[in-house]
């Protein structure tokens, strides 16, 4: 009979760990929380100090059965869920369900935690159990009910206002307005003309031409505003005799990446593997929790949810091994000057990483699944890369003057050292650059005109987020925490306020409404600075330095106020169907406007005896310059909004921008809507104006 009972959270990290302990051990799986607030009611009990009300979830029940069956068999119980706010939260929910808190038993309840599913971490975990954290309780359980508090006090509003289904949260309502900003100043963007000169040199000696950049003149640089300054300059540089005005040699130093962390994982493999973050996050579990690669079942990288960049002087010593055996001792990072930082030595997490270097992705291939080795590879080669020396590039920079006026640049350089550049390459540059000479360049050196070419430009708007940009937003901004990321990102896209096309994120019509109702009525639940310093917050209470109540009773006043304020003027607002002029032709009711998953459209009021619906086109007031129907904005399939003709698909027309009843003065073609300004949709004209009917309403 087993004495001792591990209790973890997953059934993978079940067969993983048994394989590490003797029979003396029982290891059993909690299936994650086994107590939440319910589903149908708020779970607060406001008049007692916001004390939450905790019920076993759902479907548990048979669960925690068979747990108190293993704990009445056991002397000792270790609580091994993960080591995080989450984690711990789990471990004294299961301490509660199963009654393992002092003076209710005589068992001993121990705490462990292992940020590696290896033999050496788990039983030295074993070896150094501490008792519950009830910090990081108190922090995960700050956010759980003030993430309730937002989510079950605004969702009812978004029914009322807009359908049912819908749901605000406090990440989520963040990371909508962050997309929705950034929507708004793709379309409000006005491009700026450019002009850039680039020539081609020849050099006494050289077969290869020189690739230059125009600079600017003697006293600095320029930039080049229109056509007619582009051709003057130009002019002046085709009847000019050249010479080598200066050249200077000198060497850049490429540092090698930091290890990852959740964010910089989720963004590489965005880029790189093209994962989605939720994917990213699946594959990294199981690459955590355990597979078997021969011999036996081991956990291939450290905890996949952190945001720390240390590394354990175990695996630091290891690597230096390895990379000193397979690369050679040059390559070895110096590790002389580093300086790690005093938080991070108490920090308990790691850097994602291999929990062993030497299992190289080439030797474990064949026990992986394609997806399980490419992201196993890459955080294998990016933590290879973080232990090893710096690269090195020559470089050679050289001005290039034109009569006794202008000058151009040239920039050429080459890879002297490759160091961590022989592992890994996150594409940002290649080895080598263009201009490469067999000869050194000096100001002796006769050079001659080639080719010179002018070439026009337009200044580009901001791009559309993709998830990894939206991680890097988020984190950038303080919001949310590793754990957070993929989830807020897949509940956005689930609830269709989001929509992706070909990696970019796009807003809905739905999110559009979602978001103009959040910023007015709760602003400050969907500011950014609100939520980054709550995330403060909760380190202050993770840390001992602050009571999680507290939070609570300074934020809620304010929300129970906006609450009530948004109730009454909704409530002021009828809620009913907007009706059309258009007749059902089935029962010859007057059709309405209805909101689905996909954003607007047009429904018999007659329903469930009238089940006739119609996709709903709202006129512009404009008419199609190619065939003269009406403009109408339409939906995407997947919810994003566009302006096209009615007479699709006879006529194709189609603008991503709101055209205006206001034709361009210069031109006459159609313009379309910037923000508070008018632009001219003709490239040859591309007239820009005053948006006058906006700035009188």
């Amino acid at each position: 009979m087993a004495k001792k009972l591990v209790i973890v959270e997953s059934p993978a990290k079940v067969k993983t760990i048994k394989k590490f302990l003797g029979s003396n051990y029982s290891v059993v799986a909690s299936m994650g929380h086994v107590r939440d607030l319910p589903k149908s009611k708020m779970g607060i009990d406001f008049e007692n100090g916001f004390e939450p009300k905790y019920i076993t979830i759902r479907g548990k029940g048979e669960l925690l059965a068979s747990l108190r069956k293993e704990v009445k068999k056991a002397d000792t119980v270790y609580l091994a869920t993960d080591p995080d706010r989450e984690g711990e939260a789990i471990s004294w929910h299961l301490m509660k369900a199963l009654k393992l808190e002092p003076g209710e038993t005589d068992k001993k309840v121990e705490r462990i935690t292992f940020n590696e599913i290896t033999k050496t971490a788990v039983k030295n975990s074993l070896k150094n159990p501490r008792e519950l954290d009830m910090n990081l309780v108190d922090a995960q359980q700050a956010r759980r009910v003030l993430d309730r508090m937002v989510g079950y006090g605004i969702s009812p509003l978004l029914w009322a206002k807009i359908k049912r289904g819908l749901s605000a949260g406090r990440v989520q309502s963040v990371a909508l307005r962050i997309i929705c900003d950034r929507e708004k100043e793709i379309n409000d963007f006005i491009p700026d003309e450019y002009w850039t000169i680039d020539a081609q040199f020849n050099v006494e000696g050289e077969k290869k031409q020189l690739e230059a950049k125009f600079y600017g003149d003697l006293n600095g640089k320029i930039a080049i505003a229109d056509k007619a300054q582009a051709d003057e300059i130009g002019d002046y540089c085709r009847k000019a005799s050249y010479k080598v005005a200066d050249v200077r040699k000198g060497e850049r130093v490429r540092k090698a990446p930091l290890p990852f962390t959740t964010s910089t994982l989720q963004q590489e493999a965005a880029s790189v593997l093209n994962f989605a973050t939720s994917k990213t996050m699946r594959i990294a579990q199981q690459l955590y929790e355990g597979i078997d690669v021969g011999g036996g079942t081991v956990g291939l990288i450290s905890y996949l949810r952190t945001d720390s960049t240390r590394i354990s002087e175990e695996a630091e010593a290891q690597a230096a091994a390895y990379i000193e055996e397979n690369y050679g001792k040059e390559y070895l990072a110096d590790k002389s000057g580093a300086k790690k930082d005093a938080k991070k030595i108490q920090d308990a997490h790691e850097a994602i990483r291999p929990t062993d270097i030497s299992r190289a992705p080439s030797v474990i291939k064949e026990y992986l699944s394609r997806d399980q080795f490419r992201l196993y590879q890459l955080i294998w080669k990016r933590f290879a890369a973080s232990q090893m020396a710096n690269a090195r590039f020559n470089t050679t920079n050289v001005k290039l003057q034109a009569g006794d006026k202008y000058l151009f640049t040239v920039s050429a350089s080459k890879l002297a050292f490759a160091g961590f550049l022989n592992v890994y390459n996150d594409g940002e540059e290649e080895k080598s650059s263009g201009n490469l000479l067999s000869k050194e360049l000096s100001t002796d050196s006769v050079i001659s005109l080639g080719n010179l070419e002018e070439k026009q430009h337009f200044t580009q708007p901001p791009a559309h987020y993709t998830e990894a940009s939206l991680v890097k937003a988020l984190e950038e901004l303080g919001i949310g925490r590793p754990s957070t990321y993929a989830p807020t990102i897949s509940t956005i896209l689930a609830r269709r306020y989001v929509t992706k096309e070909q990696k970019n994120l796009y807003i809905t019509e739905i999110g559009l409404a979602v978001n103009k109702i959040l910023s007015e009525a709760f602003p400050s639940i969907v500011d950014v600075n609100f939520t980054a310093n709550f995330e403060m917050l909760l380190d202050g209470v993770e840390d001992g330095n602050v009571k999680w109540k507290t939070i609570i009773e300074n934020f809620y006043p304010d929300l129970e106020e906006a609450v009530k304020k948004a109730e009454q003027e909704i409530a002021e607002i009828k809620i009913e169907d907007e009706e059309t002029d258009e007749i059902c032709e089935n029962c010859g009711r007057k059709m309405v406007i209805k909101y689905g998953p996909h954003g607007k459209f047009i429904a018999c009021p007659g329903f469930p005896e009238c089940k006739n619906t119609k996709p709903f086109f709202e006129k512009t007031g404009v008419k199609c310059p190619k065939c003269g129907n009406d403009i109408v904005m339409k939906m995407t399939k997947k919810g994003r909004r566009y302006y096209g003709c009615l007479g699709f698909p006879d006529c194709d027309f189609m603008s991503w921008q709101k055209p205006s009843p206001v034709p361009c003065p210069k031109c006459g073609s159609i313009m379309v809507e910037k923000g508070n300004k008018l632009a001219c949709t003709n490239d040859e004209c591309k007239h820009v104006m005053d948006n006058i009917k906006e700035e009188k309403e």
